[in-house]
């Protein structure tokens, strides 16, 4: 078996990925100056009237009426720099946390074909830190914006701007403490939940990285009890952060389903990067002990989950239209009525399902890196717009732009974290050199 392949950093990746931080930020540096220059309306977005009449309906009045005095904070062009760090920030820690994830299911599952590629999802895990420390420092800069909850007026019995459905929910977000004060039950959530992913990531890796050592069963048995326990975990503090990060900024609306469709695009993206990541690497010619067979499972999971994706945005969305209630309908009359997010709506379909259905629909489409190096990037660049078309309405309204400034700090996003995937991978073998499965994966086929 060939267990000891290390991955080698080369200085020439290192310049790439430098290359593409550099033009990310020029990119950014220009959007932000035309953004600047002609505000948010230099991509020539506007409302319709019928978004924002059921905008208006839907929001509640000062003193606890039906319409509240909106917060319009800092200039329209900073506010869209918050949104896409926002936005960025929460697509990059979802990859990362699945990275963990999809190591746990394989633990809990005793899955054996996956032994070869485990070091993959592993070194995506060491994302979690920095993007946890990320979003702790953007909360503290972008709240005001991005956040309309937090606005101390909001919670002030007999003030124009007092808002009775958001005085409401004040308990979730400042606990114990005096609502519209600071808020430590939120930011409790955050630092706890980021801490407990850290720390059964560093337990698992920890495992794992032993077991080249002393081999044996021993911890692999600790790993799938730390795996388990995790799970448990996650499927909590997943969706609360779902609900923290990226409902709450809509504070008057809410959906039930929230926190699956979330981690569902949580989990196909981080899918989608370890398969891409496999590939890859198979292509430049490590993991010689990855086949035919493993990227087929891959596939199998990208195909598979992308349609369970499609299941939960149609239930949410299928459900909401027909009842037709306006406080609920709002959310995707917005994004149905108002450019940018109107294409990006439809186009999340044709990204995120038609061709990932089509593409890998046959057995041999799963089997070939060739055509795992087309529907990927599809599928992450697609999520990606689906992250965008959850956060930005909500802090733009009719007033965001997607160019320059949003591509430019997702490249930035893609180089830093790969960097710290890449270098992560060099810091261990490839392949783990005694798992207590491998033979079995060795000799998988399907």
């Amino acid at each position: 078996m060939i267990t000891d392949e290390r991955y080698e950093f080369k200085s020439e990746t290192k310049r790439t990925l430098l290359y593409v931080g550099i033009l990310g930020l020029v990119l950014f540096g220009l959007g932000t100056f035309l953004a600047m220059q002609g505000g948010s309306h230099d991509e020539g977005h506007a409302a319709t009237a019928v978004t924002k009449n059921l905008l208006a309906s839907a929001e509640p009045t000062p003193g606890g009426g039906e319409a509240h005095a909106e917060h319009h904070g800092s200039p329209l062009w900073l506010k869209r720099v918050f949104t896409s760090l926002w936005h960025h920030n929460i697509f990059f820690a979802g990859i990362g946390i699945i990275g963990l994830f999809f190591i746990a299911i394989q633990y809990a599952a005793q899955a054996g074909w996956s032994a070869p590629i485990k070091r993959i999802p592993l070194a995506i895990g060491h994302w979690i830190p920095f993007s946890g420390i990320l979003m702790l420092v953007l909360w503290f800069v972008v709240k005001n914006d991005v956040f309309h909850w937090s606005h101390h007026d909001l919670y002030v019995k007999g003030a124009d701007t007092y808002d009775h459905i958001i005085a409401g929910k004040a308990a979730f977000f400042f606990w114990p403490l005096e609502a519209g004060s600071f808020p430590a039950f939120y930011v409790l959530r955050l630092v706890a939940f980021f801490t407990l992913w850290y720390v059964f990531f560093t337990w698992i890796k920890k495992e794992m990285l032993q077991e080249d050592i002393s081999g044996g069963v021993q911890h692999w048995l600790t790993a799938r009890k730390f795996s388990a326990i995790f799970l448990v975990i996650f499927a909590v503090t997943s969706s609360v952060s779902a609900w923290d990060w990226v409902m709450s900024i809509d504070t008057h609306w809410y959906s039930t389903m929230m926190g699956w469709y979330v981690f569902a695009s949580w989990w196909v993206t981080g899918l989608a990067m370890i398969t891409l990541i496999v590939v890859n690497l198979k292509d430049a010619g490590y993991l010689k002990m990855v086949n035919a067979n493993h990227l087929h499972d891959l596939g199998k999971f990208v195909f598979a989950f992308s349609v369970f994706w499609t299941y939960i945005w149609f239930s949410q969305f299928m459900l909401i239209y027909y009842a037709n209630i306006p406080e609920e309908t709002v959310y995707f009359i917005q994004r149905l009525r108002t450019a940018p997010y109107s294409w990006i709506f439809f186009a999340n379909l044709i990204l995120n399902f038609v061709l990932p259905f089509l593409l890998l629909m046959t057995r041999d489409a799963k089997r070939h890196a060739s055509m795992l190096k087309v529907v990927c990037p599809i599928v992450i660049v697609g999520h990606w717009f689906d992250f965008y078309n959850m956060v930005t309405p909500g802090v733009m309204k009719d007033q965001g732009g997607l160019g320059l400034l949003e591509i430019g700090l997702a490249l930035v996003f893609v180089s830093m974290f790969l960097y710290v995937v890449l270098n992560a991978l060099t810091k261990f073998p490839l392949v783990a050199k005694q798992h207590p499965m491998m033979g079995e994966s060795l000799s998988h086929h399907i």
